[in-house]
């Protein structure tokens, strides 16, 4: 039996695919959602995992919520309005809390159509490539609906509150050209170079030892937020747990004679 997210594994890299192709790589079922938050803990658990790739099977990246259930009104879409707001808490929004707490760096290798939820979904990654069939669109108010996954926070962070305005109010799409002109995507490539161009990112990535990754993708996050001094106290803090690991002794000296 297919899993929702299929996890491939090559020396330091993960490959994390959503493999439910049939519903459009829906991420609001239960299963996704156990599955994501599971992956999340593994790879923190396993310091030899220092990269992760995120795509999606088939042609999509993912179209976000499961259409057929909201029009069904099934799944987390058959509460009544009473329960609706738990059933987001519950759910879906247990996905960017698992971005919050992934310590490894997450590249999104967008093959596809990247709509709604899904367009968030890549939002939450640290890197986005694209294939040139790559396309965003924050669609919810189209439908009716708002971002209830935290787009709103990733969105703006990703590209500007202006651009972002733009695409949450008016759910057009951004193809992969327009998305790298406004800098939501490092690159854009050839659909069939793209998770080579994800993995040879991710090498370079995995070269570095774990645990500064870690810390340095730690103070990336707080600085999101955190005003500078807080950021100053916890690189501080950080420091001198990186000066004395072997990693550092081993890779200055080499500098030292480079």
């Amino acid at each position: 039996m297919d899993t929702p997210l299929d996890i491939a594994t090559s020396g330091p890299v993960q490959v994390w695919t959503i493999n439910s192709p049939d519903v459009g790589n829906a991420i609001t079922g239960t299963e996704f959602v156990k599955a994501f938050e599971a992956a999340v803990d593994a790879a923190n658990a396993d310091l030899e995992v220092r990269a992760i790739v995120l795509t999606g099977a088939g042609k999509i990246f993912s179209a976000g919520g499961n259409v057929k259930e909201m029009a069904d009104r099934t799944g987390m879409f058959g509460v009544d309005e009473r329960a609706q707001r738990r059933a987001y808490v519950d759910g879906i929004q247990r996905i960017p809390r698992a971005f919050s707490r992934l310590e490894v760096p997450i590249i999104a290798a967008v093959n596809g159509a990247s709509v709604g939820a899904g367009c968030d979904l890549a939002m939450m990654c640290d890197i986005r490539i694209a294939s040139e069939r790559a396309s965003f669109a924050e669609s919810f108010v189209q439908v009716g609906l708002i971002p209830g996954d935290g787009g709103t926070w990733f969105l703006p962070r990703a590209v500007g509150y202006a651009r972002a305005a733009e695409m949450t109010f008016t759910g057009d799409r951004v193809d992969a050209a327009t998305a790298l002109e406004w800098g939501m995507v490092s690159l854009v490539v050839p659909h069939d170079e793209l998770l080579a161009a994800a993995r040879e990112l991710a090498d370079r990535i995995t070269k570095n030892p774990s645990e500064a990754l870690r810390m340095a993708k730690r103070l990336l996050q707080e600085s999101r937020t955190s005003p500078l001094e807080s950021v100053l106290g916890m690189a501080a803090s950080m420091q001198p747990l990186a000066h004395l690991s072997p990693e550092h002794s081993s890779r200055i000296s080499r500098w030292r004679t480079s």
